[in-house]
């Protein structure tokens, strides 16, 4: 795995020359990213974050944790917190930083323990990449939930980047992006946005009831799914 964001975090962490970190797309110019952002305290998190940690309850999993700031605000209220992220380098930097249990690990094959809270932030669902693998993602995060279990998890309706043309095939919060990082480029992937409609549909069809914890001005909404009874 060419793994230019888990460089970017690690050089960021160690302060080993860190540079500018870019993410490149199909639908304008590259933007930078703001590596500090992944190194947030809680007082600068938003508010959609506060109300997803807030929501935390038991054993949680942070899947795509990536340099563990959730993790860590989650051990300070005594959580049990286990972190995954698929980068060595970013599970590094997050062992460094104090997350008592971080591990890479690739979600669609991790089935080693249930969980009270499966939590994915920043749009951590986007990592199924499309909407059929988002049906097979969340097939797969029930069977790691507990008796009673969540998955909380934020996302939003990316349609205004086409201003008003949506593509005629496919979804279109299928969007593809690729890392650059001290000039070297990953691998281009495709990240998912979800809107609200879509995403309800597809929970009960996978045996969820979606409930909307949170919106913020800019349409990105916080959900909570549960297992229907």
């Amino acid at each position: 795995m060419n793994d230019v964001l888990g460089r970017a975090l690690h050089d960021y962490h160690y302060n080993n020359t860190p540079s500018e970190l870019w993410i490149h797309n199909l639908y304008g110019p590259k933007e930078q990213m703001p590596i500090e952002a992944y190194f947030r305290e809680e007082e600068d998190m938003p508010d959609l974050e506060w109300v997803a940690l807030n929501e935390c309850r038991g054993f949680v999993l942070d899947i795509g944790a990536g340099a563990g700031s959730h993790a860590i605000e989650l051990q300070k209220r005594g959580y049990e917190v286990a972190a995954m992220d698929i980068s060595p380098l970013s599970v590094e930097v997050m062992r460094a930083r104090g997350v008592n249990d971080a591990f890479v690990a690739d979600i669609f094959q991790y089935n080693h323990k249930k969980f009270d809270t499966l939590l994915l932030l920043m749009n951590g669902i986007g990592l199924a990449g499309n909407i059929e693998m988002l049906k097979k993602l969340l097939g797969h995060l029930k069977t790691l939930l507990a008796d009673g279990g969540q998955v909380l998890f934020d996302s939003s309706d990316v349609a205004y980047l086409y201003e008003g043309k949506l593509p005629e095939s496919g979804y279109h919060g299928e969007i593809k992006y690729q890392y650059e990082y001290k000039n070297q480029k990953g691998e281009w992937f495709t990240w998912l946005y979800v809107d609200e409609q879509t995403l309800t549909t597809i929970a009960g069809e996978c045996g969820f009831d979606m409930e909307v914890l949170y919106e913020d001005e800019h349409g990105q909404y916080l959900s909570r799914l549960i297992t229907k009874k």
